[in-house]
């Protein structure tokens, strides 16, 4: 047993000990925090200190007797590799999204038994359904306490680093207006208050960001709005002086983090307070007083923020251009460097590729870390070299980057693959056949307010023609120099909603993939740009909306198998590789222009 799954194995006892000390009988310990965010500060990474899996999804269920960690498709490989010998049975799920540990949780309890979670992280809407299915079970929900705490005994603070602001000419719709939109919503449902608990929200609403987070520009705070001004909880010190001033001159106050529970306790049985059941915490939720009437509906900033005006469609447009002319710099280095014979790993690729994007002007960070994965490793959809487990990049095959950078004036993520030596024809028709997904998507039109899942299948279909499929969504929303995950669109199986109806201005990924494991990957992924499209009809059959290809890189063609191709397709790939010929062109210079000269080549049909 190495040391790693000895400390793990010590880990599962002590907060056994902590289940046997409060009288409960299992634990359950999600990837969350007091904001329901996706990536987490480390204080609240309980459940990767439990478990030793650092996937950014899964559950940990721990009673006195089994442990189980629940986890998509996504994580399997990596989640098997980094439970070997913990005494943790990985539970695979079907997504993402599936709650199937509630239903493990009842076959394991027995009825007058006792699950803990913690209510501070416990998401409102999950509340709900947990309480709903334990109790048909006879299992008694506890959410007033925090057994990760009993069994971490130097768990991190919370994050220090000062926040900034985010100001013009990027910042391109001030943070009174923004303000003066949210409260126009909360009038129409007559909230005199509004709770606003995810992070990304209170960063673009207040034009603020931070760093409490790698990789998202973000922080951890609540803000309570009420119609004229609003309290921002936040640690104390990390509001510099000269910003508190601005946000005071906009009615906004500060107040210690640990007080907003306390803020919601003080309402009067006048209020009436607009909450996100999905994106607010039982714990939060459970300080109001009962007599303040509650409006449970989703958060006015996560709609607003989604749709992107013209003027940061135009910033973003540029921090792409920025962004693909890192990228021919990369890859001309990197192909002129194999080319002579020299050694490269997948931590190379990650470091030189970040190197070339902080060259170019606006660069904040990256947005992810970057996923180099070389043959079997591009198989997992979240890998990641370390210095500890990295690959060199030797023989023939396939290489897949996915990476993306934070600029001022936008948020970049982009896949690409791309052929190393002598590939085979196997290779070329897993590499075409996810081409002809994401250019199927990309030509799509469709009706404005289509639900985003709809959209799915039309990026799997030339995957499922061969009997093929990949275990990810299809697309997620990117914020606008924020989180690269951004809602409330999502093109995959989800379940449709409302909230989910596409809309001009939208910024999403399109990135179907392949993968075999222990062999190779495929994804290729673009951002897109949701516009208005003028059809023959001329709007007889309502709005129609279509995608702007936002992400600048050629795609290679050395591993198309034309004989797949259609003459759309190569027409649409033809369009594209113009395109950004056009506008990377005047951004490069040198080897890197002979690069984009060279691939942005028209493929003969």
């Amino acid at each position: 047993m190495d040391t790693r799954t000895s400390e793990t194995r010590l880990r599962i006892e002590r907060i056994r000990d902590a289940l046997t000390a409060s009288g409960v009988h299992a634990v359950l310990v999600p990837s969350a925090d007091p904001h329901l965010s996706e990536y987490l500060p480390e204080r609240w990474q309980g459940r990767q200190y439990l478990s030793g899996f650092t996937g950014s999804v899964g559950s940990l269920v721990v009673t006195r007797d089994h442990a189980a960690l629940f986890a998509d498709s996504r994580y399997w490989a990596q989640a098997e590799a980094q439970l070997a010998g913990s005494s943790i049975r990985l539970e695979k799920m079907n997504s993402g999204a599936s709650t199937q540990y509630i239903d493990w949780i009842a076959q394991h309890l027995q009825p007058g038994q006792v699950l803990a979670v913690d209510g501070q992280v416990l998401g409102l809407a999950l509340a709900h359904l947990l309480r709903t299915s334990l109790a048909r079970s006879g299992v008694t929900l506890r959410t007033d306490l925090d057994l990760v705490q009993a069994a971490w005994d130097d768990r991190p603070g919370l994050p220090t680093e000062a926040v900034y602001e985010h100001l013009p000419p990027q910042a391109a719709v001030s943070r009174a207006d923004k303000l003066a939109r949210v409260r126009a919503a909360m009038a129409t449902v007559k909230a005199t208050h509004h709770l606003v608990s995810t992070v990304d929200d209170v960063a673009w609403l207040l034009n603020l960001r931070g760093a409490d987070v790698e990789c998202n520009p973000i922080f951890i705070a609540h803000l309570l709005l009420d119609a004229s001004g609003g309290q921002l909880f936040i640690g104390d010190g990390k509001v510099p002086a000269d910003v508190a001033a601005r946000l005071a001159a906009d009615g906004i106050r500060l107040a210690p983090y640990d007080q907003a529970a306390q803020a919601l306790a003080a309402l009067s049985d006048a209020a009436k307070l607009l909450i996100d059941p999905r994106r607010v915490t039982l714990g939060l939720r459970e300080a109001a007083p009962a007599g303040v009437a509650i409006v449970e509906q989703i958060n006015p900033s996560t709609l607003l923020k989604s749709r992107k005006t013209s003027a940061e469609a135009a910033f973003i447009r540029e921090a792409m251009a920025e962004d693909g002319a890192a990228m021919c710099e990369f890859y001309a280095e990197f192909e002129a460097s194999l080319a002579r014979g020299e050694r490269w790993s997948e931590l190379d690729v990650d470091t030189r590729l970040s190197a070339a994007r902080a060259r170019r002007p606006g660069f904040v960070g990256l947005s992810f870390s970057t996923i180099a994965g070389w043959q079997a490793n591009g198989a997992l959809p979240h890998y990641r070299a370390t210095p500890e487990s990295f690959a060199q990049i030797e023989g023939s095959g396939l290489l897949l980057i996915d990476s993306g950078g934070q600029y001022l004036g936008g948020t970049t993520d982009i896949t690409r693959v791309w052929p190393i030596g002598q590939i085979t024809a196997e290779h070329r028709r897993d590499y075409t056949r996810v081409l002809k997904g994401t250019i199927a998507l990309s030509m799509q039109l469709f009706p404005r307010g289509t639900a985003s899942p709809m959209l799915d299948s039309i990026a799997r279909a030339p995957l499922w023609a061969a009997g093929m499929d990949y275990g990810h969504g299809t697309g997620h929303g990117v914020g606008y120099f924020l989180n690269v995950h951004e809602g409330p669109q999502s093109i995959s199986k989800a379940v449709a909603e409302p909230a989910m109806a596409m809309e001009p201005g939208m910024v999403t990924s399109i990135e179907p993939g392949l993968y075999r494991p222990g062999r190779w990957g495929v994804r290729i992924e673009n951002l897109v740009l949701n516009i208005v499209v003028d059809t023959p009809e001329g709007g007889a059959f309502g709005e129609m909306l279509g995608f702007e290809t936002l992400t600048l890189c050629p795609i290679d063609m050395h591993a198309i198998d034309l004989t797949l191709m259609r003459a759309d397709e190569i027409a649409w790939l033809n369009r594209y590789h113009a395109t950004v010929r056009e506008r990377l062109r005047p951004k490069v210079s040198g080897p890197a222009l002979a690069w984009l000269l060279k691939r942005t080549e028209p493929l003969a049909a």
